[in-house]
């Protein structure tokens, strides 16, 4: 009888608790103090954020919010016209199905406290900011809160923490960040310094123009020279100082920060081929290309190409990280599952023998 007894309680040890640690773990990671790991509701609430058709839905009610914020027009005086009420109306359902999605996520894996928990991630904090933010821009007329809607820019950002490849692009950009402060004081010097090139090549050499000889008014906003090979005035016309200069005067070399302007205009390959031009028109066109040419190269096709190198390092190790991360994550599952099964088959194995007693 003692020795059945036995038996029966070892029967009853392997089946109704195989693993006692395991169990004394469940008991610790409880989601919002109430729903263990190996609870029903956690299990279904886990099994619906993991359900492809669940995220594809909210990644299809965030695409059509950004369409709604798209389609959204302001008039005067706080007015706005029959489409944006209408669009308006659909402002709660969003925030419905957007809390739905942040309280399931909370459900399956808890609020904060634990490793592993909703807030835990960043994706999940920006997720939860939005949707806090939804909730009260919308009694914002009550509560005085509406310029909390302006928060609702911050949706389209959602897209990323659903899409996993856009969460590689994103953090390899800001991983990449450090590097590229570095690479722009780089630029910055290299900026400077063909400033002051110009300063001692172009000082005060662009406000020359054509003026009428008998009206001394202005005739052409193009600057000029007075000797060859410079642009010379036609006959009628005398080259003399006093214009304002290019673009408003903006575009000169006459002290260090307008100078550093035009050679990031130029560096921007935005205009830089009509300050050559003017360059020719005052001083001809026989050494600007010294100047005009290693600033495009250096400033502009080397400095870019020297930022898309780090951006493509830094992608290219945020992608191998994440590889490796998932590989890591599959192994230990599988060793997970196989410690599970050792258990079992010590504690069959255990039961056996007492019933062979």
């Amino acid at each position: 009888m003692y020795k059945q007894s036995m038996a029966q309680r070892a029967r009853t040890m392997a089946l109704y608790n195989p693993i006692p640690v395991r169990q004394s773990c469940l008991t610790v990671n409880r989601s919002l103090f109430l729903f263990s790991e190996d609870n029903v509701v956690r299990k279904y609430a886990k099994k619906i954020t993991e359900w492809p058709p669940f995220e594809w839905m909210i990644l299809t009610t965030i695409i059509a919010n950004c369409i709604v914020l798209a389609l959204e027009q302001h008039l005067p005086d706080g007015d706005k016209t029959p489409l944006s009420e209408r669009l308006e109306e659909t402002e709660p359902y969003f925030i419905a199905i957007f809390c739905f999605e942040s309280g399931i996520k909370i459900l399956a894996l808890g609020f904060a406290l634990h490793k592993g928990s909703y807030l835990r991630n960043g994706w999940n904090v920006m997720d939860f900011v939005v949707v806090l933010t939804g909730i009260l821009s919308s009694v914002g007329s009550q509560l005085d809160l509406r310029t909390l809607r302006a928060v609702r820019v911050l949706r389209p950002l959602k897209l990323v923490s659903g899409i996993p490849s856009l969460q590689v692009v994103l953090k390899s950009i800001m991983k990449a960040m450090i590097p590229l402060l570095q690479i722009g004081l780089l630029l910055f010097v290299a900026i400077l310094m063909f400033a002051i090139i110009g300063l001692e090549f172009y000082m005060g050499k662009f406000h020359t123009a054509c003026y009428d000889d008998v009206t001394r008014e202005l005739k052409e906003e193009v600057p000029c020279g007075n000797n060859t090979p410079s642009r010379l005035c036609a006959d009628g016309s005398t080259c003399h100082p006093g214009w304002i200069g290019p673009n408003y005067g903006i575009t000169q070399f006459d002290n260090i920060l307008f100078a550093v302007l035009t050679v990031f205009q130029c560096i921007t390959m935005e205009g830089w081929t009509e300050m050559l031009y003017f360059s020719n028109d005052v001083e001809g066109s026989t050494w600007n290309w010294m100047y005009y040419i290693p600033l495009i190269i250096i400033g502009s096709f080397f400095m870019l190409n020297l930022v898309l190198g780090v951006l493509s390092g830094e992608f290219a190790k945020e992608r191998e990280r994440v590889e490796k991360r998932q590989e890591f994550l599959k192994l230990r599952r599988q060793q997970q599952i196989e410690r599970e099964l050792t258990g079992y088959l010590e504690w069959i194995c255990k039961a056996e023998e007492v019933l062979l007693e």
